[in-house]
């Protein structure tokens, strides 16, 4: 039931009065919705595009026990979730991470967050399109290659784009096309493998089946935990949107922790029933099935039915890059709105018809497409650059995790629609705890023969990206261009 028009414009007109307060005012059309907005959320993590991708790599690491990671760092990451419910509460400021750092640490703290976290995405942008093609391949019929790769993945990129340039509607309403097809498909699928595909006993997930490392499991899981590392991530898309979601205090805390909820639950499922689902074990575990996805699937539904599903696996990758590039437009709209970045004054325009950075979705889409070009010529070079994805998109969330705690430290206490209250300090505590040992997890090298950049690939991305940021700081000091509030977050109150 929709909101009357007295309420609309009552809502509307307070939540142009917060943002003013907040030192902005704002030219996007406010018309995501708290179930588009949450979309927008569950599209980005894709529990379906997550689960398929690292199924068959996480189960020869650590085997069935690996189904428990997705729900540890499930709720590893709701710690963080909630102290960005917090933070955006107060601050529902278009951007994300970077307008949340600059209010609670300064301008400095919120460049260095931005830079790493824009190439973050820009790169997990490239990388999930590339990573459609195999999917593309198995439902047309076709064999992929790096080529075929490189090309499918450009020519998704470039409908991410058109889709976005579109307009918040448009991306509200595919978002809320994908999140369906995907939740729908992972439900689908996962009933019929449980009920006529099952081989596996369900304490099939505390069978380790003797995996160890050095006569330990526990390195095994690590690995294997990597699997839900790579999936709880979507939540902070949903504040990048902040100025295009009325009443944002309210409801986009309340769309993290569903993003939370729903894709992790999802999720779970979805491993679920491909572990049980798994017709010998021992077989992935040995490395002679390396597609058990496929083998489950071919078994499953037949050439025919198989391609189906790659169906509904091939729209939720085309929806979470379309939810990628959305967050990432938007993080760079707000640099450029505070001139933190180069062609600031192109790059904070929004278009009078659609009301969307148009700029800033073009550099959204040029960017990851120069990336995926890359693969034509140096395809280990590229796989190094994607390696950073991930660890990216961590190391930034726990830059306002440890901002947070910074901010409380100097007296902040938070005061919007939604504050944890005497729990603050221990989830506070707790998200930085979980996000620092998660980032040592994902950077720790585990294949000693390779050669030393690919065994140390995400530590020698992170310090090439970070070195780059500190070296432009030092040389432009772009944070000194813009006249925005910063350092703030203890004496702002609402």
């Amino acid at each position: 039931m929709s909101a009357s028009p007295d309420l609309s414009s009552a809502i509307a007109d307070s939540d142009a009065e917060q943002l003013r307060k907040l030192g902005y005012t704002s030219n996007f059309n406010r018309s995501m919705s708290l179930w588009e907005n949450f979309a927008l959320g569950f599209t980005y993590l894709s529990p379906v595009v997550g689960v398929y991708t690292l199924f068959g790599l996480c189960l020869a690491a650590g085997g069935p026990p690996m189904f428990w990671a997705y729900l540890l760092v499930g709720c590893g990451q709701l710690l963080v979730c909630l102290i960005f419910g917090e933070v955006v509460s107060q601050f529902p400021i278009s951007g994300g991470v970077y307008p949340w750092a600059r209010r609670l640490v300064g301008k400095r703290w919120a460049w260095m967050v931005g830079w790493i976290y824009s190439i973050a995405l820009c790169v997990t942008i490239a990388a999930v399109a590339v990573g459609a093609g195999p999917y593309l391949a198995a439902m047309l019929g076709f064999e992929p290659s790096n080529n075929t790769n490189i090309i499918i993945a450009l020519v998704l990129t470039l409908f991410a784009t058109l889709v976005n340039l579109s307009g918040t509607k448009v991306l509200a309403r595919i978002a809320m096309f994908g999140f369906l097809c995907e939740l729908v498909g992972a439900v689908i699928v996962g009933v019929y493998l449980l009920v006529f595909e099952r081989h596996q006993s369900i304490s099939v997930l505390f069978n380790t089946f003797d995996i160890s490392v050095n006569g330990s499991y526990l390195p095994a899981f690590l690995t294997a935990s990597l699997a839900g590392m790579f999936l709880y991530y979507g939540f902070e898309a949903c504040g990048d949107v902040a100025e295009e979601t009325p009443n944002p205090s309210k409801q986009i805390p309340v769309a993290m922790r569903m993003t939370i909820y729903i894709g992790g639950v999802a999720a779970m499922f979805a491993c679920l029933a491909l572990i049980l689902a798994v017709p010998d074990m021992q077989a992935v575990i040995d490395g002679t099935d390396k597609d058990p996805v496929g083998t489950i699937l071919n078994n499953a539904f037949g050439p025919v039915g198989s391609k189906m599903v790659m169906g509904v696996v091939m729209i939720s990758f085309i929806s979470c890059v379309i939810s990628l590039q959305a967050a990432a437009s938007r993080l760079l709209y707000s640099y450029a709105r505070d001139e933190m970045v180069i062609g600031s004054r192109l790059l904070k325009k929004i278009s009078p018809t659609t009301q969307v950075p148009v700029a800033a979705l073009f550099v959204s889409g040029v960017l990851p497409a120069l990336i995926i070009i890359l693969g034509f010529f140096l395809q280990d070079a590229v796989a190094t650059i994607v390696s950073f994805a991930a660890i990216g998109i961590y190391l930034a969330f726990q830059m306002i995790v440890l901002a947070a705690l910074y901010a409380r430290l100097k007296g902040w206490k938070p005061s919007g629609k939604f504050t944890l209250g005497a729990w603050g300090w221990a989830v506070n505590i707790g998200a930085l705890v979980y996000g620092v040992g998660a980032i040592i997890n994902m950077a720790w090298p585990r294949t000693p023969d390779a050669a030393w950049y690919i065994n140390y690939a995400m530590v020698l991305s992170t310090a090439i990206v970070i070195g780059l940021g500190l070296l432009y700081m030092w040389i432009a000091k772009p944070y000194d261009h813009g006249k925005a509030p910063a350092g703030d977050a203890w004496k702002v109150s609402r």
